[in-house]
């Protein structure tokens, strides 16, 4: 192929390695020992883990639940599951329940749930908030366990099946409540596990740097294939039109 104009075909090629030069020392463990990803995918989370404490707002909503009874039978077996599993998955069940001031029947992978409420999400919501700050080993200490992570997730294993049973029986504002704790409480805790949170507000100008880059690092690939083609001689040029006789 070529070469038509060899200045702008030079500037396309400077673009070019020096976009993958950086490209090299972004998947580099230049970062504090991680690459480039890892250390963007590291800060991001912990920001996001910054601005998800929602636990004290959900505490204060549950409380009108407090004395409002609730009785339920749900099945936590999965298709996956080997021997065994759901029957384990059902006692670690019944520990978070019953750890809660509710009674639990176990049949199998069936269990039949009876109890407060209030007092069991707001069990639910410790434990949330102990694993969101990180001290997981209160979870260990109270369930005698020594997978925090495992105990933990009992709760999204039992509330979630919670949640259709109560829909079922038309008990709407309780599916809701319970829903808010997974949703806002559960779930960021056991996904932020381990991650110190930070506010978006101590680390603008690291986002907004990161945002840059990432514009001018896409158009600056964009900029290296343009000329480069321009070099070549291939260009886009608007067709013209053609006059009818």
């Amino acid at each position: 192929m070529i070469v038509r104009n060899k200045k702008t075909f030079g500037v396309g090629i400077v673009f070019a390695i020096s976009f993958l030069a950086v490209l090299l020392a972004i998947f580099t463990p230049l970062f504090k020992g991680k690459n480039g990803l890892q250390f963007a995918d590291d800060s991001f989370n912990r920001l996001s883990k910054g601005s998800s404490y929602f636990i004290p707002k959900v505490a204060t909503n549950n409380e009108k639940f407090m004395g409002k009874t609730f009785a339920t039978t749900i099945k936590v077996n999965k298709p996956e599951d080997k021997p065994g599993d759901a029957e384990k998955r059902a006692e670690n069940i019944a520990k978070v329940f019953t750890t809660a001031g509710a009674k639990v029947d176990i049949s199998g992978a069936s269990l039949k749930i009876e109890g407060d409420l209030g007092k069991v999400l707001a069990s639910a919501l410790q434990d949330s908030d102990d694993m969101f700050k990180n001290q997981g080993d209160k979870i260990k200490t109270r369930y005698a366990t020594d997978d925090e992570k495992k105990m933990f997730r009992q709760w999204h294993n039992a509330l979630a099946k919670v949640i259709k049973e109560l829909q079922k029986e038309k008990k709407i504002e309780e599916a809701k409540m319970v829903n808010e704790v997974v949703k806002k409480a559960i779930e960021p805790a056991y996904n932020f596990y381990q991650i110190d949170g930070e506010r978006v507000v101590d680390h603008a100008g690291m986002l907004s740097g990161l945002l840059v880059f990432y514009v001018a690092y896409t158009m600056w690939w964009g900029y290296a294939i343009f000329y480069m083609f321009d070099g070549l001689g291939l260009s886009m040029k608007k067709a013209k039109v053609k006059k009818e006789a």
